[in-house]
């Protein structure tokens, strides 16, 4: 009744959504939720909004997330490299995301300049005040908790990039990681890249292959999910190659939608049905417009097919292969 009052369709799915939305809050009064739960609710619900509101402006651009120590020093080469990073994905006409502080968050706001950048801040006890470059700019936004700040780098990120850095620093790596390896995220690149001579990520993978892979905590084909790249610049082709034929996926009921630039031709489609036949939970791979109930990129060719939700890194190989196959002229 009250959307209605104010325009609002009834029969409008996000009406319908956000009568939901409405609904549920007014329980918290029935269920007796303690002022603060409810006061957290309330805060996270708004600061979801505002940087919704912020990120939206942008729909149509793609960006990365940029993730590193904020103790880095100005003259250290994970610093250099973060800043060259930034400066070669922004001329690829990508924005980046950072978490507004000094060290590398400063660098991969200095590469794309001010225009180029988002600042995602978080309010501690111990006051951080944004960096010079992000400071003041509307595109600066103060989160009080770390899950919807979390949220907003990942939901609106095109690919990640991490350099050196501590607990918080591993902490967005391995949420990255655990949202591609289940599924709960679409398949982005994630790139790992330091400064010339370092040994960061050599100790990271060692860790990851001997103690985590080997000992069976994580899937034999899991280190698909992310690459090593020895420069910024193999970062930067990795993230824009995965870009090369693929552009995005959804799910269409129990379908698997891949959208691509250009169609696969017979023996691609052929090959790749013989190759990855695992991915698959039964049927095959199949090749045709938009289906019925999808409703953006409607002039993409798509491959899709029923995925086994199984081995998510076997979904980032074909994406790979894929990308690597030669497009007709």
């Amino acid at each position: 009744m009250l959307l209605r009052s104010l325009g609002h369709d009834p029969a409008c799915l996000d009406t319908a959504l956000v009568s939901e939305m409405v609904a549920t809050s007014l329980k918290f009064l029935r269920d007796g939720a303690g002022t603060g739960q409810i006061k957290l609710v309330s805060s996270a619900l708004k600061e979801m909004r505002y940087a919704y509101r912020v990120f939206n402006r942008y729909e149509g651009t793609r960006k990365i997330s940029i993730f590193g120590s904020a103790r880095t020093p100005e003259s250290h080469p994970d610093y250099l490299a973060a800043k060259q990073f930034g400066e070669r994905i922004a001329a690829e006409g990508w924005m980046a995301i950072t978490g507004a502080g000094d060290g590398i968050m400063k660098a991969g706001h200095e590469g794309p300049s001010r225009e180029s950048s988002f600042g995602l801040a978080i309010r501690l006890p111990i006051e951080q005040a944004a960096n010079a470059v992000i400071d003041g700019d509307p595109k600066l936004i103060n989160f009080r908790y770390f899950f919807t700040r979390k949220l907003m780098f990942l939901s609106h990120s095109h690919a990640v990039a991490v350099f050196p850095g501590g607990f918080g620093t591993q902490d967005e790596l391995f949420e990255a990681l655990t949202l591609l390896q289940t599924g709960k995220s679409s398949m982005i690149p994630v790139v790992l890249v330091e400064g010339a001579g370092g040994t960061y990520w050599d100790a990271w993978e060692e860790f990851a292959r001997d103690d985590l892979r080997e000992r069976g905590w994580i899937g034999t084909d899991d280190d698909a999910l992310y690459r090593r790249c020895a420069t910024p610049e193999a970062a930067v082709a990795e993230v824009t190659g995965f870009y090369r034929r693929y552009r995005s996926s959804r799910f269409v009921k129990d379908r698997l939608v891949l959208r691509l630039d250009a169609p696969l031709s017979a023996a691609q489609l052929s090959d790749l049905s013989a190759e990855f036949r695992d991915v698959l939970r039964h049927g095959g791979f199949e090749q045709s417009g938009p289906l019925p109930g999808e409703d953006d990129s409607m002039d993409l060719p798509r491959l899709h097919f029923i995925f086994s939700k199984r081995n998510y890194a076997r979904l980032r190989r074909l994406i790979d292969r894929i990308n690597a196959l030669p497009v007709a002229s």
